[in-house]
């Protein structure tokens, strides 16, 4: 048997991935410390692409392109703390030619902690924008499709 590497799962077009806050994540009051939310944030979208098939880094190293964070903001409401489990949500809200627009929010059971929208922009190998794979497109359509059907 082999161990692999938790991804997450979909619900409702909606990518689910548990975190656990270890003592590392934390300040000395033993709160997460605010940077530690986008690495959790990071991972769930790393994750949420990897289980609709995108392998980002055989696209990279084939030199067809890469994902850039090109906007990020940002909204704290409640803080996470030592040995919280945290859940990430990610889903997508809008797919354009060379971007795909993620919000994500970091839950603690029914408690909202944190929420955030991104827009990771396509880049060709010269660092400029460019349209993103049409099959990820297509990925990313039946994502939004999906969580607009479930409201």
């Amino acid at each position: 048997m082999t161990d692999l590497p938790y991804q997450g799962r979909f619900e409702a077009g909606v990518h689910r991935f548990a975190v656990r806050v270890y003592f590392e994540d934390t300040d000395l009051t033993g709160i997460v410390y605010h940077a530690n939310y986008l690495r959790f944030m990071e991972r769930g979208r790393s994750d949420m692409l990897r289980c609709i098939g995108i392998e980002q880094q055989a696209v990279m190293a084939a030199g067809e392109g890469y994902y850039a964070v090109h906007d990020m903001a940002m909204t704290w409401h409640a803080p996470a703390r030592l040995d919280d489990a945290l859940v990430v949500h990610s889903r997508v809200v809008q797919v354009r030619a060379a971007a795909t627009v993620i919000a994500q929010d970091i839950w603690r059971g029914s408690t909202k902690l944190t929420s955030g929208v991104v827009t990771a922009a396509w880049l060709g190998a010269n660092g400029r924008p460019q349209r993103q794979p049409r099959d990820w497109d297509a990925r990313f359509k039946a994502l939004l499709a999906q969580t607009a059907a479930n409201g």
